[in-house]
């Protein structure tokens, strides 16, 4: 079980799991609506199965770059911690759990499963054919608000999809500095990334216009929430404004020249926004 955990990489599920329950809140939070623990764990679990299926896929698919990358060299497969084959099926189990969950939630979720399955499926494809592959990447996060209010009400809103939208550039865009660290290994095996594409100072500039996009949607979106949901008040502001600040925080702690605190930037920087911002709006949506 360790070893699963540590091949999809468990604790990352902290990005885009706040934002879900975001989604969730606010939906609950309309008239018509409550509380329900059956909805609220089968979210949760619709969350885990998809990201374990993402990442496992994403992880035997590119098992054979992983292995000639001194960098992922240690990854689980092609250490040799666990086969490719039992990833594999590790890989159906969790889509097929994630399509069965949606079916108890509502019809359209079930409906719409096969289309978000497939989008954080197709992300590990991307690399080899698009610079844009941190966008997918950022799509595939994007669904978590969006799903976790359709799970509750059946039909689509506006806020959760702003959220979507600030989800994936928030994704894309600190995803563009990671990958700023393989930029010679991916160009020696013709891989396509932002930086490649780029350079390293022509993606760190998109990735400061992803991230100044995204805070002007998380501003709009704290405003559309404090506008219909009149209850909501100071406390979704403080979240925006610490998730916005830690955004510009770790701009300042990388560069093109130096990379070496990259993954304070990428986990521990953007972890706390997450958690941070999505505790503010929870507790102000329902306090």
């Amino acid at each position: 079980m360790k070893d699963y955990l540590n091949l999809v990489k468990f604790s990352h599920t902290i990005f885009a799991l706040p934002f879900a329950l975001v989604g969730y809140f606010l939906a609950i939070n309309l008239p018509n609506y409550s509380f329900q623990w059956k909805t609220f764990v089968l979210v949760l679990l619709c969350m885990i199965f998809a990201r374990n299926a993402a990442m496992a896929f994403n992880r035997y698919l590119d098992r054979d770059i992983d292995g000639q990358n001194p960098r992922t060299a240690v990854r689980e497969i092609p250490s040799g911690i666990l086969s490719a084959h039992s990833v594999r099926i590790f890989v159906i189990i969790n889509v097929l759990a994630f399509i069965a969950t949606t079916y108890f939630i509502n019809s359209i979720c079930l409906f719409l499963s096969p289309i978000a399955i497939g989008i954080v499926l197709f992300y590990s494809y991307t690399k080899r054919f698009t610079f844009l592959c941190h966008v997918v990447l950022g799509l595939g996060l994007s669904l978590a608000p969006i799903g976790a209010f359709l799970a509750v009400t059946g039909v689509f809103d506006w806020i959760p999809i702003i959220y979507g939208a600030s989800v994936m550039l928030w994704v894309a865009g600190f995803d563009i500095i990671y990958a700023m660290q393989d930029v010679e290994f991916d160009l020696s095996l013709g891989l396509k990334s932002t930086p490649v594409k780029l350079g390293k100072s022509g993606a760190m500039m998109l990735s400061y216009v992803f991230h100044i996009i995204c805070s002007g949607l998380m501003l709009l979106a704290a405003f559309t929430v404090t506008l219909n949901y009149l209850d909501a008040g100071w406390l979704i502001w403080t979240g925006t404004a610490i998730f916005i600040a830690l955004l510009i925080y770790q701009h300042t702690i990388v560069s093109v020249n130096d990379l070496s605190r990259v993954n304070l930037a990428f986990f521990t920087t953007n972890g706390i926004a997450s958690v941070v911002f999505g505790s503010l709006v929870i507790i102000d949506l329902m306090f």
